[in-house]
């Protein structure tokens, strides 16, 4: 335990120290991991022990952020983007593998070389996706290209798991499995094999579809934020169960069930608290990465792994910028495409070891192999600095335009919110053509407003990630309709502190929580009980025999009186409540002599003609 915690402090104290200074210099984030995993490593500073414990650990961050990645993709959306993934994606990892493969078999046998060119082959989903998200690029066309072939680099894990032990030439090392250790799905006929992949499928679809909500809705009633993180975390992990057993890639199983949940209430606050440890592990893990460089090796066969290192990033380039061109992207897509996903990925790794514990591959043929991959990751982001510093600027005006373009339609409000008020608001936004993002905490709620066809999504408004999650940082306006004042107050004094930008209009329950918001600088108050008194006053005044337009006009002037004298008393309002409460019986005394003048005044013919109108028009 000792040393666990020693690892994890050493770990956490040098992202603390590297990534801030990192992000100073304009490196980026993920170089800055790269580099304290160097300094902490056993070729600098030793500090940590076994990296490959440490890596078989973090790679779930990896997981954790397909995870979050299918929760941004709908299953609509999916569908339209099936023309890169498939074509794009498909024609990158064949292309790339052949051209990696071709000459290797004048060195080593076929089976040896097509396993190091389907390894190869694959990118970093972790790095180019964090970086893309860092650089704001994952919503533009280019940064979709890219996604669009990782996306099917990591299908395409699935099947070259399942080929990799038919390679196999020489002496199994270990035991060869590879499927969690409680059963070896590969020992099973191949038509059980397949049915049991589609099983697992079907299930996470049936489990996300259908079995989630009622499970989620259960716990949010609980109203226990840490016992809805267990359970996301618990999704999580049992997923990836259920695919490391059935020999399948966890981060598969884990990106259909996030598109499967992404028409769901509980999307916002699923991303929410998954995302702090998916960002701490994936930290850890490019630490881990940085780590791993065995520099020894290097510098012992820098000429040969110098090769591989230059080899690799040329033929990627070369193949994406082909795909590139027979796609006919905008020159400026195709530089991002291929500045993106010239480097090796985390899943070399697990692939280099199985090709090991099957007999594909020899020690010999990996250790140099991992060390250029590792290289060529460690490479990736200065990659993409060179890119912006240099090769981004000399693009034309009309594919800076294109590319720049985030479709963000719908999404410029954020209602907060959805009870009795937010409802009726939420329509008659709805209605003019304006689809805000509508977040409510009451689990029960969110669920009967779905039924009506609301998208609503439950959550807590008052949490930063939420509302990032939810588009503060791109929306124009918050509208707060939540009863609890405190809880209103405590999110208008959050958004003002992060999100300067945001227009804010606030339902206030009553005249003192409408003070409160007056004194924190809001101008768009509504007061929820003063329209309803205000129109039930005037019907009122009908029933009673005064005349129609009469009882209207008088309506108007009280509101207009009371609205008038509203900055005065909030002035007081908190200082000194006694000469508040003389300034209101004042107010209230002028109101009543102003309404008692004005209802003496005749108006009889006027009352006639509005009632019934002029016949004559």
């Amino acid at each position: 335990m000792e040393n666990f915690l020693l690892q994890l402090f050493i770990f956490l104290t040098a992202a603390t120290i590297a990534v801030p200074a990192a992000k100073k210099l304009g490196l980026g984030s993920v170089l800055g991991y790269l580099i304290a995993g160097i300094i902490i490593g056993p070729y600098v500073l030793s500090l940590i022990g076994d990296i490959e414990e440490v890596m078989h650990f973090t790679e779930f961050g990896v997981v954790m952020m397909l995870f979050l990645v299918g929760l941004e993709l709908k299953p609509s959306l999916l569908w339209q983007m099936r023309v890169p993934i498939l074509g794009m994606g498909g024609l990158q990892v064949v292309l790339t593998t052949i051209a990696i493969a071709a000459p290797a078999l004048f060195f080593l046998n076929w089976q040896q070389s097509l396993a190091i060119g389907m390894t190869l082959a694959l990118s970093s989903t972790a790095i180019v996706l964090q970086t893309l998200r860092e650089k704001g690029l994952m919503d533009t066309p280019p940064g979709r290209s890219v996604f669009s072939v990782l996306l099917f680099q990591d299908l395409a894990v699935i099947p070259m798991l399942a080929l990799l032990p038919l390679l196999a030439t020489g002496a199994v090392h270990g035991d060869g499995h590879h499927g969690g250790g409680m059963f070896d799905i590969q020992e099973l006929p191949t038509y059980l094999r397949i049915l049991i992949t589609l099983l697992a499928i079907g299930f996470i679809f049936v489990l996300g579809k259908y079995g989630s909500r009622p499970i989620f809705r259960a716990i949010a009633a609980t109203r226990v934020r840490e016992i809805f993180v267990a359970a996301a975390l618990a999704l999580v992990v049992g997923i990836s169960l259920l695919m490391t057993v059935v020999g399948l890639s966890p981060a598969l199983g884990t990106f259909i069930a996030g598109v499967v949940l992404a028409n769901s209430e509980y999307r916002h606050e699923l991303e929410s608290d998954i995302e702090p440890f998916k960002g701490l592990l994936l930290g850890i893990f490019f630490i881990s990465i940085g780590a791993s460089l065995n520099f020894s090796l290097i510098s012992n066969e820098i000429v040969l792994i110098s090769g591989l290192v230059i080899g690799l990033v040329a033929i990627k380039s070369l193949i994406l910028h082909l795909v590139g061109l027979i796609f006919k992207m905008a020159q400026k897509e195709r530089r991002l495409l291929t500045v993106a996903l010239a480097q090796g990925g985390e899943f070399a790794f697990v692939l280099f070891q199985l090709s090991k514990t099957n007999g594909v591959l020899t020690d010999e043929l990996i250790d140099p192999l991992i060390s250029a991959v590792a290289i060529s990751m460690f490479l990736a982001p200065l990659l993409f600095i060179l890119h912006e510093k240099f090769l981004d600027r000399d693009s034309a005006p009309e594919e800076q335009g294109d590319s720049d373009v985030i479709d963000r339609s719908g999404h410029k409000v954020i209602l907060a919110g959805f009870g009795r008020l937010g409802t009726d608001l939420g329509r008659l936004l709805i209605s003019a053509g304006i689809r805000p993002v509508i977040l409510d905490h009451d689990a029960s709620n969110v669920d009967v407003l779905r039924r009506f066809g609301f998208e609503v999504y439950y959550g807590d408004v008052t949490r930063l990630d939420l509302l990032e999650a939810a588009g503060a940082g791109d929306a124009e306006l918050l509208i707060v309709t939540i009863g609890n004042v405190d809880k209103a107050r405590a999110l208008v004094t959050l958004c003002q502190k992060h999100y300067p930008h945001l227009q804010i209009a606030v339902s206030s329950a009553d005249r003192a929580a409408a003070y409160e918001f007056m004194d924190m600088g809001i101008t768009v108050i509504k007061r929820e009980t003063f329209d309803s008194a205000l129109a039930l006053g005037c019907d009122v005044l009908q029933l009673l025999g005064m005349p129609t337009y009469e009882a209207h006009r008088l309506t108007r002037l009280f509101r207009r009186k009371d609205e008038e004298m509203l900055p005065e008393l909030q002035k007081i309002f908190k200082s000194d409540r006694d000469h508040y409460v003389s300034m209101y019986q004042k107010h209230n005394a002028e109101l009543e002599e102003l309404m008692l003048l004005d209802t003496n005044v005749d108006m009889e013919e006027i009352e006639r003609a509005w009632t019934a109108g002029n016949p004559e028009e």
